[in-house]
């Protein structure tokens, strides 16, 4: 059974769960976040009694050491930072909280964190603009192939371009495109963005106009409830491949092209991932050039060079139209991202590689899909 909504999640409620935790210092009399029209941010938070308070910031490689005040609140001012949207949270005497004076919240299995956007001078491309913009659309199935689902309940998230109108005889050419570990199904539809760039880019006439589909990327939930030492147990990434492949192949793609006007030709479907669905988009697309025309990776999580292995069978194939191989330049997943290029190379892929300059946060990914989804399903 199957059941359709057109949603998006309320930060505001989820914040409302999470706040008994972060209330556990009075938070008033002051902003917690100032942005400054330089792109310097301000932060405060209160803690009297902490005798340590940092800031975790994206785009740090470290947390940011605060400094407190008589009053017993703690404060950090960043460096001028580029226009973009920045997860933070605090850090008491090692123990992590959300901003209680925020209800900015991200959606994540895993990580707390808040958000705030430090603007530019014009929109960027994952701002909402004046333009015509798509639909999301949220799905939930019952999975027979993903391990470990309450009531064995997943979903998937589809985008649907401007001008979309399922009675059309038109067909349109889709993109699955993956989260990476942590994230949920609306991983891609809220940090990411994803729906805004598309927006935009066909608006500028950059991207031709497509169906993206956002899914669940885990085939194994305890992969993720067992937390980040199930990427060291060999048998349980397998698993939890395996099972997003099975899921993937046999129920996401088959619903999707029975409700959406979507074409099924390998020409006319691309999938891409960041991180987890970076690895998952490599496997899944490289392994069926009959089902995926367009493959592209965004800071792939290949922790393991064991390609010959994990990727038998992958060869060269006329019918591919694009491998695009993306990774942050200050990233420790870039060494094997370059070894794979180099392993693809040798057996004659050809690979659009680049580095950008990140380290592995969502505004690398947000630029990989800017520049990724334009070259998709073109002539």
């Amino acid at each position: 059974m199957k059941h359709t909504f057109v949603v998006r999640l309320c930060g505001a409620a989820i914040f409302a769960l999470l706040l008994p935790a972060a209330s556990l210092y009075a938070q008033s009399g002051f902003p917690s976040t100032e942005v400054h029209p330089d792109g310097s941010i301000t932060f405060r938070y209160s803690a009297p009694a902490a005798s340590e308070v940092k800031l975790g910031l994206e785009g740090a490689a470290r947390p940011l050491a605060m400094t407190k005040d008589a009053a017993g609140v703690w404060s950090y001012t960043t460096a001028p930072l580029a226009p973009e949207i920045y997860n933070y949270h605090f850090e008491v005497d090692g123990q992590s909280f959300l901003d209680p004076q925020s209800t900015n919240i991200v959606p994540n299995l895993v990580l707390h964190n808040n958000w705030l956007l430090v603007p530019g001078a014009t929109a960027q491309p994952w701002e909402r603009t004046a333009v015509p913009h798509g639909v999301v659309h949220h799905h939930f199935y019952t999975s027979a192939s993903v391990r470990g689902l309450t009531a064995g309940l997943s979903d998937y998230f589809v985008y649907t371009p401007p001008g979309y109108d399922p009675r059309s005889p038109k067909s349109y050419p889709a993109l699955y495109l993956l989260h990476g570990y942590t994230d949920s199904a609306e991983g891609w539809s809220t940090e990411g963005r994803a729906n805004l760039i598309l927006d935009n880019l066909i608006a500028s006439g950059k991207a031709k106009p497509m169906i993206v589909i956002m899914p669940l990327g885990y085939g194994d939930m305890s992969f993720v409830r067992n937390g980040f030492s199930s990427w060291n147990d060999p048998a349980a990434l397998r698993r939890n491949l395996d099972g997003f492949s099975q899921s993937l192949l046999t129920e996401i793609i088959p619903q999707v092209e029975a409700e959406y006007r979507v074409s099924s030709k390998a020409s006319d479907r691309a999938i891409a991932g960041l991180s987890m669905g970076g690895l998952e988009s490599l496997l899944v697309g490289l392994s069926h050039p009959e089902k995926f025309g367009w493959v592209g990776g965004f800071s792939a999580a290949l922790r393991e060079t064991a390609f010959d292995q994990h990727f038998n069978g992958v060869e060269a194939t006329a019918g591919r139209k694009l491998v695009w191989i993306a990774c942050g330049a200050e990233e420790e997943l870039l060494p094997s991202n370059r070894a794979f290029i180099g392993w693809l190379k040798k057996r004659n892929i050809d690979v659009t590689a680049v580095e950008t300059p990140g380290l592995h946060t969502w505004m690398v990914w947000r630029d990989d899909l800017v520049h990724f989804a334009p070259l998709l399903f073109q002539d």
